[in-house]
């Protein structure tokens, strides 16, 4: 399954802060790389968001949770599409019966 996590940093947090946690987090194995699929900060910093694709919500959870002191976290599924040709073609599909 498929996971948009939003990110925003709390006011106390620290660009360096969140550099330590990072590499801690990497160090002990809990960042899971093979498992995130996209990471984007926002311009401006301060924000952002993670896609990360786990079957178990608990598994996120873990991923997750190191971080909450640094971040707020606002987690959704999401189900990923084919493609644009497949979603109008399914909507003509549908339109048509």
């Amino acid at each position: 399954m498929l996971w948009y996590c939003r990110f925003k940093w709390h006011t106390h947090t620290t660009v360096d802060a969140l550099r330590r946690r990072i590499l801690e987090q990497d160090k002990a194995g809990t960042n899971h790389p093979e498992r995130i699929r996209g990471w984007y900060d926002l311009a401006g910093g301060g924000a952002g968001f993670m896609l990360i694709d786990t079957d178990e919500p608990r598994e996120l959870t873990d991923m997750l949770q190191p971080y909450m002191d640094l971040l707020s976290w606002d987690v959704h599924a999401v189900a990923e599409q084919p493609s644009y040709e497949g979603i109008v073609e399914s909507f003509r599909r549908s339109l048509a019966e």
